[in-house]
Parts: structure tokens; sequence; C-alpha cells
């Protein structure tokens, strides 16, 4: 069975999904967020199979989130590195963190973000860039960007959306 592409779509949730939505591509993301550059180091830190490694560092390379250098040519060796894509998905990773500690974590957190200069436990929010606001489903909802074709447009202005959570 051939899997589907959302490379095309007009979505950009599911073109995300189309580059980083492997979960062992998250993971890889993840160790390269905690300074891995390595294959062997991938691999020694996910206990991923060496084949399965290669296919998901081929694709994010070919996704533009990581950049392939040789570190050595004889043997012949590659580290992977972070691009400015792959810098930018870090507040995805970081937004797991937090969702994954508040929600599948019942013993309690065992990975925290934490403020560099003071070792503060840090809770993330989402914030627009342009007013500072906190985005919550009360004072934000999607709407149509310039590119939407008529089936997006059609489809954001007949969307209920979610129904706002209750505020604390």
């Amino acid at each position: 069975m051939q899997r589907k592409s959302f490379g095309t779509t007009q979505c950009p949730v599911a073109r995300s999904l189309e580059r980083v939505g492997e979960w062992w591509s998250i993971l890889i993301l993840r160790d390269a967020y905690y300074g891995l550059t390595r294959f062997d180091e991938f691999q020694k830190s996910l206990g991923i199979a060496p084949s399965m490694l290669t296919r998901r560092l081929n694709s994010l390379v070919e996704a533009g989130l990581l950049e392939r250098r040789c570190y050595s040519e004889k043997p012949p060796r590659d580290e992977y590195v972070l691009t400015g894509m792959g810098r930018d998905f870090r507040p995805v990773v970081w937004s797991l963190v937090a969702w994954g500690n508040r929600h599948f974590a019942p013993e309690g957190a065992s990975v925290q973000l934490v403020d560099r200069a003071t070792g503060a436990v840090a809770d993330p929010v989402l914030v627009d860039r342009n007013t500072g606001r906190e985005m919550t489903s009360h004072t934000f909802r999607p709407g149509p960007g310039p590119a939407a074709d008529e089936r997006m447009r059609r489809k954001l202005a007949q969307a209920t959306f979610a129904a706002p959570e209750a505020t604390p």
C-alpha cells in the first residue's frame, strides 16, 4: 500500500507532517537539539535499526531540517546538523514536552524546560508575535491566508471550530 502524500495540500499542518510526521523523525530532531550529530550517537540514543535511521536521516536532509556534513574522509563519515528550518521546529518539540508531561506522565516529569539563567521551570505557551497576546481558542481561530484557494476558504468559513476551553 502506497502512503498518501500531503506535500501539495493547502493545509500547513498536513504539509508539515509530510516532513516530520513519522515519529522517528521527531525523536531524531529532539536528539539533535540535545547536541547529537553522528549516526552512531542517534542509533545508540534511540535504539533504532540502522536501515530505518538511514531512511529517516535522509528524509530530514531532503526536507531541509538537517544538513549532512562530512567530518571524516577516511573512513567516510557524515554528521547531521540542524538547519534554520530544523531549529525553527524546536518550539514544536518543546510544546510536545510540556503536553506530554501534562497528560502522559502520572509519575511526574522526567524532562522539563528550564530557564538557562535561573534554572526555573518554564511552562511554554503560544504567543502572537504581533500583539504579544497568548493564543487561545477564545482569542484566535484559523482563517484563510492569501494563498488559500476557494475550497480552503469554504472549509474555513463553514468550520465551527472546537469549543473554547474553559478559563482556569
